[in-house]
């Protein structure tokens, strides 16, 4: 039997988390797992045949150190899934840029360096809207994100501060279509088409990851968002064992929100097949090297 480990975190206790759903069928081709929390320096990764970014979901509090964690990992051993190449490119969401320079459609989207205050009023201006969100380029989970209106941005100033301090930022209009409709990821496995989900916000919020009581709800994509969305997954350098890329609703078309390739929830839950797809996938690419 070899062994995989599953990177997670410490706790999962407050999120909700799919990776178990991978046991059996990760066994039943040959593959012990073993939940491993990132942040344990007492592991041997030469321990392991194979390790896969899963549920790592506090890693933006230390970048640089789960950066350390995965070149650890990739002088072992062990094979990394993604690699620690794709890691490097996705953890900043500078990426949105070269995907957007390569014909990708994205949400429209400001770089400020750094935050300032003087300079909120402009960016409602320049979207020419009433609302906008500020997040950090490097985040998770919808960490220190805000959604701001010109009637109480001033009221978020001395968080946006804080917030913004260490961390460079992106500027977006807010897209009205995720109250209205939601937001859709579609998953890829080694290149391959998975399965696809609607998550929707609770009332009155905008995110929609579970922990922020959003909803989801198993879909059968719209052929333009396949076609958007394998035209975004070909334009990474690499093609990652696993991909979650989320879209809205923008026009006639659907604009890009990110291209999930660290840590993303790949919702097993939501697809009884997709667990299989997944280890059968990760097994001939284990094969093939």
């Amino acid at each position: 039997m070899q062994q995989c480990a599953i990177l997670s975190m410490d706790s999962l206790a407050d999120f909700e988390a799919y990776d178990h759903l991978l046991d059996k069928p990760m066994a039943a081709l040959g593959w012990k797992t073993h939940l491993v929390s990132w942040r344990d320096d007492a592991i041997n990764w030469n321990n392991f045949d194979a390790v896969l970014i899963r549920t790592p979901w506090d890693y933006q509090e230390d970048a640089d150190k789960f950066l350390q964690v995965l070149q650890n990992i990739e002088n072992s051993k062990a094979h990394l899934e993604n690699s620690l190449n794709i890691v490097r490119w996705n953890i900043n969401k500078n990426y949105l840029k070269e995907l957007q320079s390569n014909g990708v459609c994205i949400v429209p989207t400001l770089w400020p360096e750094s935050f300032s205050a003087a300079a909120v009023d402009g960016y409602f201006s320049h979207f020419n809207t009433d609302q906008i969100v500020l997040k950090p380029r490097v985040s998770a989970n919808a960490d220190n994100t805000f959604w701001l209106t010109k009637a109480n941005y001033q009221q978020y100033l001395p968080d946006l501060v804080a917030a913004f301090a260490e961390r460079q930022l992106m500027v977006q209009p807010f897209i009205q279509s995720v109250l209205s409709e939601g937001e859709f990821s579609c998953f890829y496995f080694a290149g391959q088409y998975s399965h696809s989900i609607l998550k929707t916000p609770k009332a009155d919020d905008f995110r929609v990851q579970e922990e922020h009581g959003g909803q989801l709800q198993k879909i059968e994509p719209e052929a333009k968002l396949r076609q958007q969305a394998e035209h975004a997954l070909a334009q990474i350098g690499e093609m990652p064992m696993y991909a979650r890329v989320d879209f809205v609703r923008f026009g006639e078309q659907f604009a890009m929100m990110e291209a999930e390739l660290i840590e993303p929830s790949l919702y097993f839950n939501m697809d009884d097949q997709s667990a299989g797809r997944f280890a059968k996938a990760f097994t001939e690419r284990m094969l093939a090297l």
